[in-house]
């Protein structure tokens, strides 16, 4: 929302002055005379009070005609894991099989409180449990391998087998002995320049692609376990890793075309839907109607945009580039801006070879 108060907007100025990191997140500040907000800790020179204007979310700035300062990049930035953060996530990452105690964090100049702070605010869960998700999955891929049960429980750092297996079904829905046939969703999350992002895979392929923030996002996670019959826990597998370069590389304007395997699980007209979407190329822009005539539904305009809406894949699978017959954007389940955010993106960047 907008900030109105008088003495919020006076402490956020005095913070935007000083570059205060720990405000950045808090507020958004756009300023009238550029067109751009940022976040507080940018380097740019400072503006003028009568020229700013702050939001408390970055999807607001964008609503009101701002767009992200190139130098502070706020919505990438503002929503990044800080440092301590990282150094936390790095070590479960390099010791998926160790338990990261506060102590150990300590050992690592790292605050466990403001780990546990972040963790609840950006993931919903602890860290505690984002640590066991991974410990979990670990022992899975392990398990699948015929590892026996004994020795994974032990080698994954659980104290008791009782111990392992209570956590194990509790995450994975079956005791180790019995999980072997179940099937298994990761989940991570990335920034990018226009806000945070989940991204979940199989061992088929990236299977959803979501804005942190969409208001359908829980119907797709229980829709996603509901049609593969799986959990999600946290993790990566090489679809995660891939894609992440590969979205790294779209967003720095180096790639244009995906490469990484994706998991579409829906009906066969979704799917010809969804393969459609992928066919529309970079820099390019087609219409419902457009679309139905390309696989060979010239009538079933209204079903097309719905199997649109039901695109789990943003951005790989690039619902984004559908427009209305009027050449106007229509709905976008990360937000009007973002889908006119990535339509400018592409047209700048429509030469580079991906």
């Amino acid at each position: 929302m907008l900030v109105t108060e008088k003495k919020k907007i006076a402490s956020f100025y005095k913070a935007l002055l000083n570059r205060e990191q720990a405000f950045v997140g808090i507020f958004f500040v756009g300023v009238k005379t550029t067109a751009v907000f940022c976040i507080a800790t940018c380097r740019a020179r400072k503006p003028k009070l009568e020229n700013v204007e702050f939001y408390t979310t970055f999807k607001e700035a964008l609503d009101n005609g701002y767009r992200p300062c190139k130098i502070c990049k706020p919505t990438q930035n503002a929503h990044q894991a800080p440092e301590q953060v990282a150094i936390a996530m790095d070590l479960v990452k390099n010791h998926p099989k160790e338990k990261i105690s506060d102590f150990k964090l300590r050992q690592n100049n790292v605050r466990p409180e403001v780990v546990r702070r972040w963790f609840k605010k950006n993931y919903g869960i602890t860290f505690h449990a984002y640590q066991r998700m991974y410990r979990i999955n670990s022992a899975f891929q392990e398990l699948k391998t015929r590892k026996k049960v004994t020795a994974t429980a032990f080698d994954t750092g659980y104290e008791s087998l009782s111990g392992f297996g209570y956590t194990y079904k509790k995450l994975l829905g079956q005791s180790p002995q019995k999980s072997l046939e179940e099937n298994i969703i990761l989940i991570s999350r990335l920034t990018t320049p226009i806000g945070p992002m989940f991204i979940c895979a199989t061992e088929k392929g990236i299977c959803l692609l979501e804005f942190v923030d969409r208001r359908m996002l829980e119907t797709e996670f229980k829709d996603l376990q509901r049609l593969l019959k799986a959990r999600i826990i946290t993790g990566e597998n090489m679809h995660i890793v891939q894609a992440k370069k590969e979205l790294s590389e779209y967003f720095d304007g180096k790639r244009t075309i995906f490469d990484v395997k994706v998991h579409t699980p829906g009906t066969d007209f979704q799917n010809s839907v969804w393969n459609c979407l992928r066919k529309i190329p970079f820099g390019a822009t087609a219409t419902y109607t457009q679309q139905a005539e390309r696989i060979n539904k010239p009538k079933a305009i209204r079903a097309v945009a719905s199997a649109n809406g039901r695109n789990r894949i943003s951005i790989i699978v690039p619902c984004h580039r559908v427009i209305g017959t009027n050449g106007q954007l229509t709905g976008y389940g990360g937000g009007i801006e973002q889908k006119r955010w990535l339509l400018d993106h592409e047209s700048e960047n429509a030469h580079t070879d991906g």
